[in-house]
């Protein structure tokens, strides 16, 4: 069987795709062009269990298996991705409607560096150990051993599906667990095509396991509830992300959460302008907004707001929003119809506390083949605060709004009042100020003249409503692994 017969999307259990039933399935549509282009299986509590069953029963199969042979094994993924790379980016773009060069450049080209990533840090991994004194002149040897946490859940969203999923699985299975994924409904695709790559490296069956569905009373929920579940890594929004802690609470089980984000960035009067517009276009506007990292609330220097604001709004009506295959496409849509209602409903109420709009706000209209999919105009705000709805809550679509400060004092206190904490970054010339401010953040992240620059074995995390634990790196092996302490009396 394959992943996708004719226009089904299955569900990958025990080593095997899963017949699909008609009435257990949901339709998949393109966010381009809101046409159906697939149907998907959707996995009932039975199949949930199935896959756990099967994941504990490769267990000791995978787990057992040399730290060599597994690394090697994740290398050997890496290579069959990029052997199929145009069918990912093909896969890539059919969920999401991200402009091709995204696709290529960084979500399939992050997926090969994940599994090589983790695979380089697992294998170099060690322990510590201590020689305890004793009294008499004895001696004790404390070390530790890792073992794998066990059967996890993993639960990725659909703004970065398959970065985000490799981010996850690659740690976890060179750490000996085994897995249950559930993709996001809106972006099945690459998390069912990876299943075929893990089996061809030679995972065994059971190891790695897809269940598709949502999140309440289907796939999610089964999965989360499920006794055979030893812990649970998901990226998504806060509220969902405290509803999951609340159902595996009863059974205390660990878990890893990077979830929203209302980010920050704080624009100093001596920072270099052009790098500066080309950063915040970025941060602003990448994959639609749709990144948890993204940045929605700008502080600008008053001296240099005006250049600022000028600078930013001609770069943002510089975005190129077209057929994701165009070469000269910037900016894809929004994942869903239902995604830009919500955004479109932070626009009125920006409007309704005052905003100014710089630029966008409204729907484009781009033909007839496009007119049907989820696009949103490139948005810019002068004239909010801090107080106004559309600058606390996370909105998740391409705009920021853009307020002014004048010392580095406010500028802080600016930034920090959120209940959010997950990314920040500061522009400026002066490098003891970009230190200073840097880490004055209360958030697990903070650049300084970049964006989403990233070393994957620094960790990488949320404080506050941005989430609970770290992953990359260590911080990756301290949660997909169990330490025990061995005491030897010397």
């Amino acid at each position: 069987m394959t992943a996708a017969t004719g226009r089904w999307i299955r569900n990958f259990v025990d080593g095997r795709f899963v017949e699909p039933d008609e009435n257990h399935s949901f339709e998949k549509t393109d966010p381009a062009t809101g046409l159906v282009h697939s149907r998907v299986h959707e996995a009932d509590a039975v199949l949930v269990d199935r896959a756990v069953t099967a994941a504990r029963s490769a267990l000791g199969t995978w787990s057992d298996t040399a730290v060599r042979e597994r690394t090697a094994l994740l290398r050997r993924a890496a290579d069959l991705i990029e052997e199929r790379f145009e069918e990912f980016v093909a896969a890539e773009i059919a969920d999401t409607g991200k402009p091709v060069t995204q696709a290529r450049e960084l979500d399939v080209a992050r997926a090969v560096a994940n599994f090589r990533a983790f695979a380089d840090v697992v294998a170099a991994a060690g322990q510590e150990s201590f020689l305890t004194e004793l009294p008499g002149g004895r001696r004790a040897l404390n070390y530790a051993v890792r073992k794998p946490l066990g059967v996890v859940a993993v639960i990725v969203p659909w703004n970065l599906p398959l970065l985000l999923l490799t981010w996850k699985v690659a740690p976890a299975l060179a750490c000996g667990n085994t897995v249950v994924v559930k993709p996001s409904d809106q972006t099945p695709g690459t998390a069912t095509l990876l299943a075929q790559v893990l089996t061809d490296a030679g995972l065994p069956a059971g190891a790695y396991n897809v269940v598709h569905g949502f999140g309440g009373g289907s796939a999610g929920e089964h999965l989360t509830t499920h006794p055979g579940v030893d812990g649970v890594t998901f990226t998504g929004s806060s509220a969902t992300g405290a509803h999951v802690m609340r159902t595996v609470a009863p059974r205390v089980r660990p878990v890893s959460f990077e979830l929203g984000g209302k980010n920050a960035a704080l624009v100093f009067e001596d920072a270099d302008l052009e790098e500066t517009l080309s950063g915040l276009t970025r941060s602003v506007f990448a994959n639609t907004g749709q990144v948890c990292l993204c940045t929605e609330r700008v502080y600008v220097q008053r001296s240099v707001f005006a250049d600022v604001a000028d600078g930013l709004v001609e770069r943002a009506r510089g975005l190129r929003l077209g057929r994701p295959l165009a070469r000269t496409t910037t900016t894809g849509p929004l994942i869903s119809q239902a995604h830009r209602e919500k955004v479109r409903g932070y626009f009125e109420l920006a409007e309704q506390a005052g905003a100014k709009v710089l630029t966008g706000g409204g729907i484009p209209q781009l033909g007839a083949e496009l007119d049907g999919g989820s696009w949103i105009e490139p948005t810019l705000w002068t004239g909010l605060t801090n107080a106004d709805r559309a600058v606390r809550e996370e909105i998740f679509g391409p705009v920021a709004a853009l307020i002014p400060f004048d010392t580095e004092d406010e500028a802080i206190a600016l930034a920090n009042d959120t209940d959010y904490g997950l990314a920040s970054c500061v522009w400026t010339s002066d490098l003891r100020r970009g230190h200073r401010v840097a880490q004055a953040m209360h958030v697990g992240m903070a650049w300084v003249n970049t964006w989403f620059l990233r070393d994957l074995r620094s960790p990488f995390g949320g404080v506050g409503l941005s989430g609970i634990g770290r992953e990359g790196g260590a911080s990756s092996l301290h949660f997909y692994t169990e330490p025990t302490n061995v005491c030897v009396s010397l």
